[in-house]
């Protein structure tokens, strides 16, 4: 079997998100699959280390999508003549665009419809493709991967997709996320907390990602008393306003950083050295954070919402995100309980072996197969 892959998020120092959902699967995946041939279709000159065995070949085709016209002009232009120049059996997207101008069957990972639900979160151009494209991607689809229960319903609930259709496969998590040890610890407090403990968050700058909530959650602990410092690990995905003014409103804002994107060897050092994760989101479709953390044996605190409660199970501390006193109190919950800080813990460690990339790559597989021994 042939099969072509949407490889255009494997961008060398640049992965994030579901760059690395398609990195840790598909370097997987084509191990498994040594009997098949992938040709990945990237749209801008690639990196050789994504060419991750001998039966994989890498191809460049032009537009880059940086633009949903962009997007247009790849996908129902671009892809379908790559598609059968190659004479691909199968055309397999892990950031869910697809082709409507191809009847090579395609199997798109379709992690969540935030975008649905929460329109005002992105720029108006990119919110108004995806409302239009999404639900025609779904119908194209043989089948469906995503990446929890709750993106299943959801996808069933709002696009009338059949729930047979729909396959989940969790998100699994980088083997660097460990404890540290106590030295490490203190080299962590060094390095990103100025010597004294730190809240952290990781993730993508945006206001369903609710740091404007985080920070004053902040300053309402650092007002009772709580001596800890925030630490903001990310960028900003679109421009948002709201976190800027809760930045520059916060009478604490000396004691909160925002070191950036950070590479996997810094992370493991600046999440395993901090006191929790905080990341009481709105909407995600799983939430990896979650999942390093307590493989890093780092308590979370997280929210009621969609998937969040899925991932963290047991090990998570949950409040509303509007609820900035309640996201204060289980801050200081965690700093001030050394028993709940163990209990989390000890939790975290059971629910983080639910997942594992391994899993995911062979529930992949699995449906690839499926799905061509079908037609």
């Amino acid at each position: 079997m042939h099969i072509a892959v949407n490889t255009r998020l494997l961008q060398s120092g640049k992965l994030d998100g579901i760059g690395w959902f398609s990195h840790d699967v598909l370097s997987r995946l084509v191990k498994l699959m040594p009997e098949h041939q992938f040709t990945f279709i990237f749209d801008r000159p690639f990196d050789k280390q994504f060419i991750y065995a001998d039966n994989v070949k890498g191809v460049y085709r032009y537009p880059p999508t940086r633009h949903p016209l962009l997007y247009r002009v790849f996908f129902d232009m671009v892809i379908p003549a790559a598609l059968r120049d190659m004479q691909a059996d199968l055309f397999f997207s892990p950031d869910g665009f697809l082709s409507l101008q191809t009847d090579v069957p395609q199997i798109p990972v379709i992690h969540d419809l935030n975008f649905e639900h929460r329109p005002q979160d992105l720029p108006k151009k990119y919110s108004t493709y995806y409302r239009h494209y999404f639900p025609l991607f779904a119908q194209k689809a043989e089948r469906i991967l995503t990446v929890s229960e709750y993106s299943k319903r959801d996808i069933v609930k709002t696009y009338g997709i059949p729930s047979s259709n729909i396959e989940v496969a969790y998100n699994g998590c980088n083997d660097a996320y460990r404890p540290l040890s106590q030295a490490e610890k203190v080299n962590a407090q060094e390095q990103f907390g100025e010597g004294k403990p730190y809240f952290i968050f990781v993730g993508s700058f945006s206001y369903r990602k609710n740091l404007h909530g985080i920070i004053r959650a902040f300053d309402r602990f650092r007002a009772g008393g709580g001596e800890a410092r925030l630490v903001l690990v990310g960028n900003p995905l679109w421009k948002y306003g709201e976190m800027e003014s809760a930045l520059d409103a916060s009478p604490y804002r000396s004691d909160i950083s925002l070191p950036g994107r950070l590479e996997v060897s810094d992370m493991v050092l600046a999440l395993g050295g901090s006191e929790a994760l905080v990341f009481p989101s709105y909407f995600e479709g799983f939430g990896i954070p979650l999942l390093e953390a307590m493989q890093a044996g780092v308590p979370v605190i997280t929210s009621h919402r969609t998937s969040l409660p899925e991932v963290a199970g047991a090990a998570g501390l949950y409040a509303e995100p509007d609820d900035i006193e309640a996201i204060a109190d289980r801050m200081n919950e965690i700093f001030s309980s050394e028993n709940q800080r163990f209990k989390l813990i000890a939790e975290g460690k059971k629910q983080s072996q639910r997942f594992s990339w391994d899993n995911t790559a062979n529930k992949v597989k699995m449906v690839l197969l499926d799905t061509m021994i079908e037609r």
